[in-house]
């Protein structure tokens, strides 16, 4: 059964090549809102999640929540094992699909078959599903003839599809989201929304960063408020929400 702890995890990056001390500071906290340190050495580093503890089990459906630079692109790297700790310990069991930079990948020279079958195999397919599910994926994207023709053809809305369908092809234990709704025409939301949807039935637990308060109400039963790289509060999503638009408080 799936399952994430982390235990006292910290994750920081050290920054180089600025020279006031005062304006490191400064430029860090707006780029970034994580906690701005000096280590032993004397070097600026940014402290993105500062010794967060949290275990997510089968059937949580957590939303993510905080101001940008609050940490939650970090954590969803953290749990992708894009990055790993500076300090504590991180346990998953379950595999993992992360659907956070969805161009990732696409080769603009091959054809969209081509870049279905490449990705595919990248994201842990087999040759066989790619051929059963291909077909599946080429209705999703809603590209027709043009799947035959190169990617650098296609407008920056056509390969948002395409990605997206490739993405959204396997079947995780674990799903990353990493706010991917709002791309594309009507119809495609629609039907990409459709395909979410099916993927977190199919998921025993999903991470969704989200902006948006009606996506984290109707797809999470909990949420996590994240600020300068800390656990602000993790539980009810009503109450996060409230916390985060600082109701009651």
């Amino acid at each position: 059964m799936a399952m994430i702890n982390l235990r006292s995890v910290s994750v920081s990056f050290p920054v180089y090549n600025l020279n006031a001390r005062s304006f490191k500071k400064y430029f860090l906290r707006l780029a970034t809102g994580g906690k701005v340190v000096e280590d032993a050495n004397k070097h600026v580093m940014v402290n993105a999640l500062n010794n967060i503890s949290l275990t997510f089990k089968h059937g949580d459906r957590i939303g993510l929540i905080g101001h940008n630079g609050s940490g939650k692109s970090t954590l969803l790297r953290l749990l992708a094992t894009i990055y790993e700790p500076t300090v504590g310990s991180v346990q998953i069991n379950g595999n993992i699909s992360p659907m956070l930079d969805l161009m990732s990948g696409v080769e603009t020279e091959l054809t969209g078959y081509e870049n279905i079958t490449i990705r595919g195999r990248l994201q842990g397919l087999s040759y066989q599903d790619i051929k059963n599910q291909t077909e599946e994926i080429a209705e999703l994207t809603g590209l027709g003839d043009y799947l035959s023709m190169p990617v650098r053809t296609y407008s920056s809305g056509m390969m948002v599809r395409l990605a997206f369908a490739i993405s959204s092809s396997i079947k995780p234990d674990i799903l990353l989201i990493d706010e991917i709704f709002g791309a594309g025409d009507a119809d495609f939301i629609e039907k990409a929304r459709q395909k979410m949807i099916s993927l977190l039935n199919q998921s025993s637990i999903v991470v969704l960063a989200t902006h948006s308060d009606e996506l984290i109400t109707e797809f999470c039963n909990k949420a996590l408020l994240l600020e300068a790289g800390q656990v602000k509060y993790f539980g009810d999503t009503k109450v996060a929400l409230d916390k985060y638009h600082h109701k009651g408080e």
